[in-house]
């Protein structure tokens, strides 16, 4: 049986009503004028989450306006969940979907678009959020400050721990580039804002990310969700569209949502939906046939359905963020974190970038006590002379698994840099969440090499 969506409207006189409202933004030469009284659309995709109602919750009481708030839901649930507390609200729409029908993240929020009734601004956030007092002035306040004509801000949220009274403080992050898969989609982290900075305008943005996406809403209609995506690479791919059909990509210079990340025992999609398992759609599958569409369209070949924009050319987008999709390659500037756009640079710059193989060695004894009682990942982060950062990667808890009781341990790296590998730092998270204290050391001579100029 497939999915049901039940429907909740606003009644006939709403249109009547959004008639009355001001215009909640007009563009006058570079600047974005907003009125408080915008409907904000917030899609909420939701699997099997625990966390929805308490996001939704934390949504409504902590908006300035939340008269002005509607909400598109795709509630992949299981048949033994209770109703939602919400569902005869006028402000919800919500499609009931039994998880097993579920084809993963990226068909849910392309289902949720559907839902969306012309609102004049667009939320995408996850259903395990929390969000800052009066956050919907904050969000409509700072794309103002962007001075863009289509602007989007998006980031990876600083995180939290279902449970904590109180949210972490901290400065806000960007998204950062980390390195390639094999099949040439780029893998992305948080990290800090460029250092120096000091200016509280957003930041210009290379990527965009899913979890929190503020946009005005004729992103729906212009750069829709694509159905088909399943996870690797969905940020890349909505970026480079959102790119070309001529937004502007920011970050916010304060925190205006969090996210839980950890979620050790929530249903994770691709559990539930192994091979052998009694779905209509295994998650492998989908997650093959995702990967080769992305990476068609990175490198700008045809793809069947949303493509890119006609605004902008990717050329365009590569010079900017100072990548080649081509060449699988990132400028030290990139890699810095640096606030776009990159330097003007010669045709050549991916030539002067080369394959590294570093072998990062270490002695138990150097491990922090508890580092793999019950690891989630270390963070591995390889810098040059000058202490900037040439290679960042996870280490997962399976390859820390085939430790086991040796003395000496070693985690070996590739990657591509224009400047050598010097140093090394390595910092445990446990599944519980903690990060544990980093250590480190020097890459001798013999720890590190290039692999060949045409790797």
């Amino acid at each position: 049986m497939g999915p049901t969506i039940t429907c909740f409207n606003f009644g006939a006189n709403e249109s009547g009503i959004r008639a009355s409202l001001s215009i909640s933004w007009l563009v006058s030469g570079s600047e974005i004028l907003y009125s408080e009284n915008a409907l904000i659309f917030i899609s909420l995709a939701s699997y099997r989450d625990s966390q929805l109602v308490p996001t939704v919750q934390d949504c409504i009481r902590k908006a300035r306006h939340p008269e002005r708030l509607r909400f598109g839901i795709c509630w992949q649930r299981d048949d033994a969940d209770e109703p939602l507390p919400f569902a005869k609200d006028a402000r919800f729409r919500i499609l009931d979907v039994n998880w097993r029908e579920s084809r993963g993240a990226c068909w849910a929020r392309a289902a949720i678009m559907a839902l969306w009734q012309e609102e004049d601004w667009f939320l995408q956030v996850d259903s395990h959020c929390r969000f800052a007092e009066a956050w919907d002035s904050t969000l409509l306040r700072t794309i103002t400050e962007t001075g863009s004509d289509k602007p989007i801000l998006s980031t990876y949220p600083l995180p939290f721990k279902a449970g904590d009274t109180d949210l972490p403080q901290g400065s806000p992050l960007q998204i950062i580039f980390q390195q390639f898969t094999p099949g040439g989609i780029p893998q992305l982290r948080p990290g800090p804002f460029p250092p120096g900075r000091r200016s509280k305008l957003p930041m210009r943005a290379r990527f965009l990310g899913a979890g929190f996406l503020f946009a005005p809403g004729r992103f729906v209609r212009e750069v829709p969700y694509d159905p088909e995506l399943y996870f690797m690479g969905e940020e890349s791919a909505m970026t480079i569209r959102a790119f070309t059909h001529g937004y502007d990509l920011f970050h916010p210079a304060e925190n205006i949502i969090w996210h839980d990340y950890i979620r050790a025992d929530a249903p994770k999609h691709w559990v539930d939906h192994a091979d052998g398992a009694e779905v209509p759609s295994p998650w492998r599958s989908l997650d093959d046939a995702s990967r080769r569409k992305i990476s068609r369209l990175l490198l700008g070949e045809p793809v069947e359905s949303f493509g890119l924009g006609q605004a902008r050319a990717l050329k365009e987008y590569e010079a900017y963020a100072g990548l080649s999709f081509r060449h699988r390659k990132a400028q030290a500037y990139t890699m810095l974190g640096a606030e776009p756009p990159n330097p003007d640079t010669t045709p050549d710059w991916p030539d002067k970038i080369y394959p590294w193989i570093a072998n990062v060695r270490f002695m138990r004894e150097q491990i922090p006590p508890g580092s793999l009682a019950d690891p989630m990942l270390w963070s591995l982060s390889i810098l040059d002379r000058q202490g900037h950062e040439v290679c960042h990667r996870d280490v997962s808890a399976e390859e820390l698994a085939t430790f086991a009781a040796a003395q000496e341990l070693a985690i070996v790296c590739e990657f591509h840099s224009e400047s050598i590998p010097a140093n090394w730092t390595l910092w445990p998270l446990t599944r519980s969440g903690q990060w544990l204290p980093k250590f480190g050391g020097q890459l001798s001579d013999d720890d590190f090499a290039i692999l060949s100029k045409d790797h």
